[in-house]
């Protein structure tokens, strides 16, 4: 085929997910890894996958880029993904050859897209069985082989529609850029991934400056490499460089991409120096005020004022002594007891606005365990259900997701479910996840811990689990 290996995309969900028509969890990652990937790469073809998912949407233009200019992508239309279709109407719209869809046989398609010719998989309880991964991989082989020889065939639906439909054409010096700059991209988020699985933050903190030393003024064609850093950092606890690298996007980007916003407010809290906070506050309620409440603003304002009522109280989560700073909570008026109730208060909201991000959910619950007023107790009984049927839609402890496992062993405590304990932990601390995310389980654990020692109930259960969540 050459020396230039022709380029394929891959607009797929990423992880684990449920799918609304068929209720069955899906493992797109395993997916990709066994059939995709394999039948790209045994063509000797170049096969890079849209990562929004990491980056939240942010960076639209590699998106663009790769729809635009590669000469082959590949589309997953199981989950109904927004993403996912927008990329497939701008690429019909783009080229009239050469992108082929796929979907799970047991997904049901909408009527717009169920007549356009696409590859169909079975699956197993949501994963590929050897012989389906075997039989999708030689079926997207084959339908890569015509895509790369057969430049005749037309797949777009607009060319059968309108056969003079004017197509983009780009010249050979913008092909040749982008095919450099996907090249250049790949090795160094390769880079930016290894780095970040390092052991030692200091270390992996430096790696991570000099990578981005080598990336030259920041702008709109390695924007996305910024983002990768920025999440890169975070993962070291590199408050002062997410910070940084947030304050390089423009004031005008950053009213169009919250994401980055809530990532700065989320650094501030965490560095917590003099006015962070209220700055933190200030910048997500204008974030509401635009565009109303959202699960992800209204949570981190709740973790914000969580934390102020720990400082307030005067918890140390890494002390053993909490009693007396516990006791400010039956003390009506303390202004503790105001920023626990205003960390209540936005944690409801973010899961009264997306009751499917339990997120918010478990917040608002553990802190209302902690508070017990008359509501809160009436509240918690119907909170913890909903909380617990929203993180089962992500697959509960068999999903992939820190954050979701986390939220299952917490409701596990708050429910006294001593039993289920140790399977989660299994599955927990198997995970890919990061000191600090482990340390926010344990403290949210400390604190219900400490309520049951003020309240004389029996801790034996609790003092074990957390001590495993703790880093070395």
């Amino acid at each position: 085929m050459g020396t230039v290996r022709p380029l394929v995309f891959v607009a797929m969900p990423f992880g684990t997910r449920k799918d609304v028509s068929s209720g069955i969890e899906i493992n797109f990652d395993q997916i990709y890894e066994k059939a995709i990937r394999p039948a790209a790469e045994a063509l000797d073809l170049e096969v890079i996958r849209g990562d929004e998912e990491h980056t939240g949407g942010i960076i639209m233009r590699s998106v663009f880029e790769r729809l635009l200019l590669s000469e082959i992508v590949i589309a997953d239309l199981t989950m109904q993904n927004p993403n996912v279709f927008y990329e497939v109407g701008v690429r019909h719209c783009a080229r009239p050859r050469s992108t082929i869809l796929m979907y799970a046989h047991s997904a049901r398609l909408p009527f717009d897209v169920a007549m356009i010719r696409a590859v169909p998989y079975e699956l197993e309880d949501g994963i590929l069985t050897e012989a389906s991964a075997a039989s999708l991989e030689k079926t997207l082989s084959d339908q890569l082989l015509i895509a790369v020889e057969n430049l005749e065939i037309i797949d777009s639906p607009l060319s059968q529609l309108i056969p003079t439909f004017p197509y983009i054409s780009l010249s050979h010096d913008d092909t040749e850029s982008f095919r450099e700059r996907v090249v250049s991209c790949t090795a160094i988020k390769t880079e930016i991934f290894r780095a970040s699985a390092g052991a030692n933050a200091d270390s992996t903190k430096k790696i991570l400056q000099n990578i981005e030393s080598t990336l030259g003024k920041f702008g709109e064609a390695n924007a996305e490499l910024f983002v990768d850093l920025l999440f890169a950092y975070r993962d070291v606890e590199s408050w002062d460089d997410m910070l940084r690298i947030c304050d390089l996007f423009s004031p005008e980007t950053l009213k169009q991409i919250p994401k980055i916003i809530e990532q700065r407010a989320f650094a501030l809290n965490r560095r917590n120096s003099d006015g962070d906070r209220d700055l933190a506050i200030r910048d997500l309620e204008v974030i509401v005020t635009k565009y109303g409440d959202q699960s992800e603003t209204c949570g981190l304002i709740g973790r914000i004022y969580k934390n102020r009522y720990q400082e307030e109280a005067g918890i140390d989560l890494d002390s053993v002594e909490h009693e007396a700073a516990l006791v400010n909570l039956r003390r009506e008026g303390t202004l503790a007891r105001g920023y626990l109730g205003k960390a209540i208060e936005w944690y409801e909201r973010g899961f009264s606005a997306d009751p499917r991000d339990y997120y918010p959910g478990i917040n608002e619950a553990t802190l209302r365990y902690i508070r017990s007023d008359e509501e809160d107790v009436e509240k918690l009984a119907d909170l913890l259900p909903a909380v617990s049927f929203s993180v089962a839609r992500v697959g509960s402890i068999n999903s992939s997701n820190y954050w979701a496992v986390a939220t299952v062993l917490e409701l596990n405590v708050l429910r006294e479910h001593w039993e289920s304990i140790e399977r989660t932990l299994e599955k927990l601390l198997v995970l890919d996840a990061r000191d600090w995310m482990y340390k926010t389980t344990a403290d949210n654990l400390n604190l219900i811990k400490e309520v049951r020692r003020m309240r004389n109930v029996d801790i034996s259960e609790i003092e074990p689990i957390i001590f495993r969540l703790r880093p070395a």
